[in-house]
């Protein structure tokens, strides 16, 4: 009799799930299909090739994907291959205490190319991926213009605290927050534009809310300083750096696929205007799917009519990591890691480093989240390419994940002899 085993069965969705089979006849050829409805109704799925060894058994630990949405031993590679229904949909958990992303298992006979009612699966499992641990409190902020979503880790504290930025997507953004909080960081999502009663798009960066942000947690009684931590992405990661460089409440800053310079919209910070550098929208360049690459918009940071516009890195007196997807097809997030590198080292100043991910796209995530090659994002008409290469990109995002934890916890957590 088959048995299909997934355990644990309800996990974190940043945590690794082991898939077994058994019952099956020796070398038998079977297939493996992971299906996941969102919030919207939206159907992801992804399917793969095995074949069982003499004993009549498989091990995902071990054993090769034959073909399907991936090749070779990837145990988690039903989960991180997971493909939009509907072309160019990006998954990710919008509610994220109450409910998990459900993840159905479904074992068939041979090779099962398509989805059909009269092929039923001859076993299956329902794996729950949670986005916050028990015990863990989401408090809606809602002071001053302040308007986010704070994860506090349980117990007493105090805990680091870190400010979750992301991109162009808008809203509130919440699941890498609370993830975050599920390993002991208390965490603040923090939107800044298109979310209840803030601006609908985004004008200008004024950096004087994101002080506000940052002087918000470290009042808070189960929040340690001195400093805090920003973890961001691509626009995000913008006026994250820009936050490093102006604001001494930042200690340690993230930025994933980011600028060195202020693009887009000016960045307003006190008396302090920095101008954008100029993007060249006949740039742009749409591809065989149908998505847009804007890798090649972006004006010159080295141009020395830019260098208003760059970012001060030198002045940051916090430590930067630069985490970077070479085949990010939005930006030469590279480039800018690179230059923001060579100011702080000709400055005599070495707060910075860089991780580089052959092969991963723009929208690097926690592990096991599928890549988001393109998607449809708010403000856009157009379909924008992020790029990637799936099992490179899951690679990166599951190393990436770790270094995250570990250079919040090195920089953040005060030594014993500071207590």
């Amino acid at each position: 009799m088959f048995c299909l085993t997934a355990t644990p069965a309800s996990a974190l969705a940043d945590e690794p799930v082991h898939i077994q089979v058994t019952g099956l006849h020796p070398l038998q050829l079977v297939t493996l299909k992971a299906s996941l409805k969102d919030e919207k109704g939206n159907w992801f799925q992804s399917r793969a090739f095995y074949r069982a060894n003499q004993a009549g058994e498989l091990d995902l630990k071990q054993a090769p994907s034959l073909g399907g949405d991936y090749t070779g031993v990837h145990p988690m590679g039903l989960f991180w291959s997971l493909k939009p229904e509907t072309p160019f949909k990006r998954l990710y958990k919008r509610e994220v205490m109450k409910s998990p992303f459900l993840v159905t298992l479904d074992l068939y006979d041979s090779v099962c190319l398509e989805n059909s009612p009269t092929v039923q699966p001859r076993a299956s499992q329902v794996i729950q991926r949670w986005f916050h641990r028990p015990g863990t409190q989401r408090v809606q902020i809602r002071e001053g213009r302040l308007r986010g979503a704070l994860f506090l880790p349980p117990g007493e504290g105090p805990f680091p605290g870190i400010l979750d930025l992301f991109g162009n997507i808008g809203g509130l953004v919440e699941y890498r927050a609370s993830l975050l909080a599920s390993h002991g960081f208390a965490a603040l999502a923090l939107a800044y534009f298109a979310y209840e009663d803030l601006p609908k798009s985004l004008q200008e960066v004024d950096l004087e809310y994101f002080e506000e942000a940052a002087n918000f947690l470290l009042a808070h009684p189960k929040i340690q300083g001195p400093g805090i931590g920003v973890i961001s992405v691509s626009k995000g990661a913008e006026i994250a750096l820009a936050m490093a460089c102006f604001l001494k409440q930042v200690a340690a800053t993230i930025c994933i696929n980011g600028p060195n310079a202020i693009f887009d919209f000016p960045l307003r910070y006190k008396d302090l205007v920095i101008s954008p550098i100029p993007s060249f929208m006949e740039n742009m360049l749409t591809n065989a799917i149908g998505a847009t690459c804007c890798l090649h918009i972006k004006g010159d940071t080295r141009n020395k009519l830019n260098q208003q516009s760059v970012l001060p890195i030198e002045k940051a007196q916090g430590q930067i990591l630069f985490i970077v997807g070479e085949n990010d097809q939005a930006l030469n997030s590279r480039e800018h890691g690179m230059h923001a590198l060579e100011q702080l080292k000709s400055h005599g100043r070495n707060n910075g480093r860089m991780l580089v991910y052959p092969g991963a796209g723009h929208l690097l995530e926690p592990p096991y989240s599928p890549l988001c090659y393109a998607s449809q994002t708010y403000g856009y008409s157009i379909t924008l390419l992020w790029g990637g290469d799936p099992t490179k990109h899951a690679a990166a995002q599951e190393h990436a994940w770790g270094e995250i934890r570990k250079f919040f916890r090195q920089h953040l957590t005060q030594t014993r002899s500071q207590l």
